[in-house]
């Protein structure tokens, strides 16, 4: 290993004498690749759908490095029949010389030796996302089959690989007046758990890049279905950049102020990148960047924004006599509330937490982002007393709502609803108490409840039924949640509570989680989704770290039930449906003996049928909640549950074609 990283040493050394060049010397090799595909997960997070789409950004990312160079305007990804990607761009293409240690070529050592790259270099690439290297060679590990394409230099070259192992020496096939490098790769089936790419996973991303490099075209391509006959595709191209972006995740809520305040420095060579809106809504949404990775779990970047932040307008607040009559202390979530902000940093040697980077951990970028943030904030406090003054109003209304959640809070903690100190009446309790073993099911309606009760696996499953549609929280003052009978019923449940840590923000206690599986079943039609949604958006803002940590599902219970004398069937879709149909007639579409049952509720089914449908662990299907992306489920809740109109409609119209609504 010593050898290794001398050697790397060595090429470093020789960049820096040929400095401004991007040739075969810039590639430098770290270690090999023999443990990737007996440990994926160790390098790309997961072999399920989300490990399946990492390997395109793997591959998208060497592209990204390229623009943030100069190099590259275009990238283009285009899903294949058979699953496969290719990903092109117009950068300046992998160079294909001879490298100057491994005497192969540097193509080829990007392709299957680990922590190979240019990114290394600082004199190729200033900044990288992929800082670890791990990339486009674990991409080749876990395919089955990959190609590259490298236009440079007026010529085309070539390589393919089977399962990371060259077929061939790089070859020379062509010329050509284009440059940039195509990859074209098929993930090997016997490492994922699943082949199918989405299109909208795949989208959702793309659209996030282009926010994040401003100029940048990006396209991508499903030849796997048409529409008026022509492949599916979207083109996404930002000229605004984060500015963009705010306003786009802000699209259904009412703004406070009219346009994004937006800051851009840099600072010791990091590139500082915010912009923030204020509205009316009572959430707060912050998302950060490092190098184009999204950093879930925030970091030195997202403290020294908020210390900024509450910093320039708590002095603001206090030298204007804002805060005059304001009779207790305003702590640091106050000035979040209503809040939607974007941080991206371009750090050149970030220093993340993990393999999975959801976390910068440089101390350097605190202070900077700290300083760079703070300077703006005072320049647009100064230039901007209308708006600011707004800002302040909203944020003293935000420390008075929050001083009476804290109230209601403390009320009902005292008679025990928030803290199990007496279980809702309407539970039906397991016998287990390992909550390991424990399910609890939320159940739409007293009727449905019942047959729950009755049908369910006494040791390990609890019923709570609940009456109606809950509160709505995107609309509702923080102290009304905890006033709602339903909602109160389901702290007490679940056994958790809410309290307040060091700088007064908002803090979920689950020490005492009576249940790890929470399972939301409610009637399989538009009634029984819109209290799913309702539910959901309920966690979603106020318990959310259950769903992170896998705590929340969906039942699906069965849409139809095919009949044929004796013979029966359950289905959960339309393609069920009609086999069962097909089989039990024989192919006879006019046979009248086959019976099929629309079930449009829970009611409509017995004890014994809800059970072997949708509570029994082994033949039930339930999907689990997650949050792949917190921007877009943020944007999605506040737009189906918000006061915005037309950006629903404009949902609604959008998907309404994928809809099947009963009459």
């Amino acid at each position: 290993m010593k050898e290794e990283f001398d050697s790397a040493a060595d090429q470093l050394k020789k960049a820096a004498a040929n400095a401004g060049e991007y040739d075969a010397s810039s590639i430098t090799a770290l270690e090999g690749l023999e443990a990737v595909r007996k440990r994926p997960g160790m390098y790309i997070g997961s072999t399920d759908t989300k490990g399946l789409h990492h390997l395109v950004w793997e591959v998208v990312d060497n592209a990204i490095d390229e623009h943030l160079a100069g190099h590259c305007t275009h990238i283009w990804v285009t899903i294949h029949p058979d699953n496969s990607i290719t990903v092109r761009d117009n950068g300046r293409g992998i160079p294909t010389g001879m490298h100057p240690k491994l005497k192969k070529s540097a193509l080829e050592v990007v392709m299957t030796v680990l922590h190979a790259g240019g990114k290394f270099d600082k004199d190729s690439y200033k900044v990288s996302g992929g800082l670890h290297g791990v990339g486009v060679s674990c991409v080749n590990a876990l395919s089955i089959h990959l190609r590259a394409e490298v236009h440079r230099d007026g010529k085309k070259f070539e390589q393919e690989y089977k399962q990371g192992k060259p077929q061939y020496d790089v070859r020379e096939i062509g010329d050509t007046d284009d440059r940039g490098t195509i990859v074209n790769f098929l993930p090997d089936p016997e490492i994922f758990e699943t082949d199918e790419y989405k299109f909208d996973i795949l989208a959702h991303r793309l659209r996030e890049l282009s926010f994040l490099n401003k100029g940048l075209h990006l396209d991508l391509v499903d030849e796997r279905e048409k529409d008026n006959g022509e492949f599916k595709s979207i083109h996404y191209y930002s000229e605004g950049g984060l500015e963009e972006f705010v306003v786009w995740l802000d699209e259904a809520k009412t703004r406070l102020i009219e346009k994004p305040i937006y800051i851009t420095t840099v600072e010791e060579g990091v590139d500082v990148e915010v912009a923030l809106l204020y509205n009316t809504s009572y959430s707060e949404n912050v998302i950060s960047f490092v190098n184009n990775i999204s950093t879930r779990d925030g970091g030195t970047h997202v403290s020294g924004f908020r210390r900024a932040l509450t910093r320039e307008f708590k002095k603001y607040g206090d030298d204007n006599g804002f805060f005059k009559k304001v009779t207790f202390a305003i702590s640091g979530e106050d000035f979040m509330e209503g809040l939607t902000a974007i941080v991206s940093v371009k750090v050149p040697e970030p220093q993340f937490k993990g393999q999975t980077k959801g976390e910068l951990g440089n101390s350097e970028v605190l202070g900077i982002v700290s300083r760079s943030v703070g300077d703006a904030l005072k320049v647009f406090l100064e230039e901007n007393p209308n708006h600011a003054r707004r800002i302040i109003e909203k944020v003293v209304l935000a420390a008075t709502a929050r001083n009476a959640a804290r109230k209601a809070r403390e009320m009902v903690q005292r008679k025990g609803a928030l803290t199990g100190g007496g279980l809702p009446g309407k539970l039906a309790d397991c016998a287990s108490r390992n909550p390991e073993d424990s399910e609890l099911f939320l159940v739409e309606g007293d009727s449905a409840g019942g047959t729950a009760k009755q049908g369910r696996d006494r040791h390990s499953q609890a019923i709570l039924p609940l009456r109606g549609k809950i509160l709505n929280v995107e609309k509702a003052l923080e102290h009304k949640i905890y006033e709602n009978e339903e909602i109160k019923n389901m702290f007490t449940a679940l056994g958790v509570s809410v309290g307040e840590d060091e700088d007064g923000h908002r803090i979920l206690v689950t020490d005492k989680l009576r249940y790890h599986k929470i399972v939301i079943m409610c009637d399989a039609d538009i009634d029984g989704s819109h209290i799913t949604t309702l539910i959901l958006t309920f966690f979603f803002r106020y318990m959310r770290e259950l769903i992170e940590k896998g705590h929340i599902y969906i039942a699906q219970p069965p849409l139809y039930l095919v009949k044929k004398g004796k013979n029966q069937r359950y289905c959960w879709n339309d393609k069920e449906r009609k086999a069962a149909q097909f089989e039990f007639s024989g192919g006879r579409e006019d046979d009248d003996s086959v019976k099929v049952q629309r079930y449009k509720g829970l009611g409509e089914m017995n004890a014994e049928q809800l059970w072997e449908t949708t509570m029994d662990p082994k033949f039930r299907i339930l999907k689990q909640a997650t949050i792949d992306d917190a921007a877009e489920a943020d944007r999605m809740f506040a737009m189906l549950m918000g006061d915005e109109v037309p950006p629903r409609r404009a949902f609604i119209e959008a998907n309404a074609k994928y809809a099947r609504i009963d009459v």
